[in-house]
């Protein structure tokens, strides 16, 4: 009996522990490439390097961007100002509300100084102050904002003012940003190093000590391989980040718009792993890379190569991209170098979605016997040798008779 009863006991546990092992391998791993759910109410991921999409909650709806503002106001003051530039603090600077670094009317600091302010501190004033030095004035300075953001791509966009207060109007997208900060980090390199910096001083005028600004982004703190860019709140937008990393050469951007707390350092985190952990970029082919050599009609062969290359972002663990090439039919010479011949389409799973021109690596000039003319030349000339040849004999026996009836006269004269 007690055999018995040990036997069925035994047997409960081994039941039971297969049962906890099947159980096991139906949980998904933390990376299953599932999209992750965020509190923030609208986000957007994107590769920085080509502006592909990879996460996409709500992006296109109009938010409130709150700081992040900021973003479009130091790319026009890179763009249209220097770093050494003397701006010099106006009247309306002091006045701003929120975040400040207690600018006064006169007070003077480098166009450079007023970015860290701005980015790292999030200076309001420093913003109106920035805005007036680049555009005379505030309006002036919003009305180039709004057309630069159109010329970025950023269509959903409107601003009110340069640092992103409550304003009636003041609206963007998690798409736009995207657009922007991807704007920012490709054709700025101060913006790069501004944003990745964690503390840094300036002067403050009648202090004894310098103003010390940190940076408000927890992430370079805290998230590994992050280097950026911003962070904002109000009451109304709520708490807003875009947010950069980069990893083995590979750099995101994620956006996140009307958080809630500490969930948004979570929400960026996510998004960021996401990208990370379920996509790969790859380079398909180089720029100058020859991909065929083709026959030209009345010419040489020529060597195509690609016009420039192709990058892209795959999600990990797919069938790899493929290419196709595809070549204008009746290559006819002659043929200039960088001359368009056709292209290379880049598929995925069959699919085409991209491709790069394929030109001529060099000059294949039409070859002299393939012209019109060269044929009717080589016969005229076939007939009109032997002619020239009789007439030049001809005239060498009347040269011959003549020397020696000249010979002749002079020996007998």
């Amino acid at each position: 009996m007690k055999k018995t009863f040990c036997f069925i006991l035994v047997l409960f546990i081994v039941l039971g522990s297969f049962e906890i092992i099947a159980s096991a391998s139906t949980v998904l791993p933390a990376n299953s490439g599932s999209p992750p759910s965020i509190t923030g109410e609208t986000a957007v991921l994107i590769d920085a390097k080509t502006g592909k999409i990879l996460y996409d909650k709500n992006a296109h709806i109009r938010m409130e961007p709150a700081s992040t503002t900021k973003i479009m106001t130091a790319i026009l003051a890179l763009e249209k100002g220097k770093l050494m530039d003397v701006v010099v603090t106006g009247k309306e600077p002091p006045l701003a509300d929120g975040t400040r670094i207690y600018l006064e009317e006169g007070e003077k600091l480098t166009l450079e100084q007023m970015l860290y302010a701005l980015l790292l501190n999030s200076a309001n004033d420093a913003a109106v102050a920035i805005a007036e030095h680049i555009g005379g004035d505030v309006t002036s300075f919003v009305k180039m904002m709004n057309e630069k953001a159109r010329e970025i791509g950023a269509k959903d966009t409107t601003f009110v003012n340069p640092n992103g207060l409550p304003a009636e109007g003041h609206l963007t997208t998690a798409y736009d940003l995207a657009l922007m900060t991807r704007y920012a980090l490709l054709n700025f390199p101060e913006f790069r190093k501004i944003v990745s910096t964690k503390t840094f001083n300036i002067p403050w005028q009648g202090k004894e000590w310098d103003r010390k600004l940190i940076n408000l982004n927890k992430l370079l703190w805290n998230y590994d391989g992050a280097d950026g860019v911003k962070t904002g709140y109000t009451s109304s937008a709520g708490q807003t980040i875009v947010a950069s990393a980069t990893k083995n050469g590979w750099q995101l951007i994620a956006v996140v718009l009307k958080s809630k707390g500490k969930d948004v350092w979570t929400d960026a985190e996510s998004l960021l792993d996401y990208g990370f952990n379920n996509f790969q970029p790859e380079t398909v082919i180089e720029k100058g890379s020859v991909v065929a050599s083709e026959k030209v009609k009345y010419g040489d062969s020529v060597e195509l190569e690609t016009l420039t290359g192709f990058y892209t972002v795959i999600p990990r663990k797919t069938n790899p991209l493929t290419t196709k090439t595809v070549v204008n039919p009746n290559i006819i010479a002659p043929v200039k170098k960088g001359e368009t011949l056709g292209e290379l389409e880049i598929l995925e799973n069959g699919q085409k979605i991209g491709s790069v021109p394929l030109v001529a690596r060099e000059d294949v000039p039409r070859k002299i016997y393939t012209k019109w003319w060269f044929w009717p030349a080589v016969i005229s000339l076939i007939f009109y040798t032997p002619f020239r040849i009789m007439v030049g004999i001809r005239r060498y026996k009347r040269y011959k008779n003549q020397a020696r009836y000249i010979s002749y006269v002079k020996k007998y004269r």
